[in-house]
């Protein structure tokens, strides 16, 4: 996988001011056979329209601002996992939703980050259009970035609505994706302590 820092600052430029999607909103519903004015439907576009911002507003956001300078020069050479890390995101397939858990880790070199950053930044990257192999990768590749550890490694495990609801229809089917670099692709002992550390359930946590 190439390593380069075009992962953290990677959003488009931003418009002036935000076109509505609600007027296609419209028209979908009215191709689709809908009346686009009846009470349950009269304001659906405009919350349409809402909810697909909110739902890709990964796309305008700066990644040095949710990490806000939370980088810290600790000497610390153990590992760092933060596990069960719920997200929903977009299939760009089809535009259903996909969701599930992240479990992130990395071995530190000269830093850490804020343990809240982590989730953040598995935000940034589920609020896009997605697939699931794109989306590990992305995350593993900005900590990287980030903070320059001795390795990370990212487990996601999700649930397609393209396979649920349509499509095979199974809907308890899942996937699991991961990310390895650094020590956690080059050795096995670091990989399997990721893993046993994931796999862990102890009461109450």
């Amino acid at each position: 996988m190439k390593s380069n820092k075009a992962i953290v600052k990677m959003m488009p430029p931003q418009a002036a001011e935000e076109p509505t999607l609600a007027p296609l909103v419209k028209e979908i519903l009215e191709k689709l056979g809908e009346d686009s004015r009846r009470e349950g439907l009269a304001r659906t576009p405009e919350r349409v329209d809402k909810a697909l911002k909110f739902l890709t507003s990964g796309y305008r956001t700066d990644i040095q601002k949710i990490v806000n300078g939370a980088l810290y020069e600790v000497k610390y050479d153990e590992m760092v996992v933060v596990r069960d890390i719920e997200f929903f995101s977009l299939c760009e397939h089809h535009m259903l939703p996909f969701f599930g858990k992240m479990h992130v880790a990395y071995l530190p070199k000269a830093r850490v980050i804020g343990l809240s950053k982590i989730p953040r930044i598995v935000d940034v990257f589920a609020r896009r259009l997605q697939i699931q192999e794109r989306l590990t990768q992305q995350v593993a590749q900005t900590i990287q970035d980030l903070i320059d550890p001795v390795g990370v490694g990212v487990i996601c495990e999700a649930r397609h609505f393209c396979m649920m609801m349509r499509g095979v229809e199974k809907q308890h089917s899942g996937a699991m994706t991961s990310a390895m670099l650094g020590a956690f692709r080059d050795r096995k002992k670091t990989r399997d302590e990721f893993l046993a550390l994931v796999n862990h359930r102890s009461n109450g946590f």
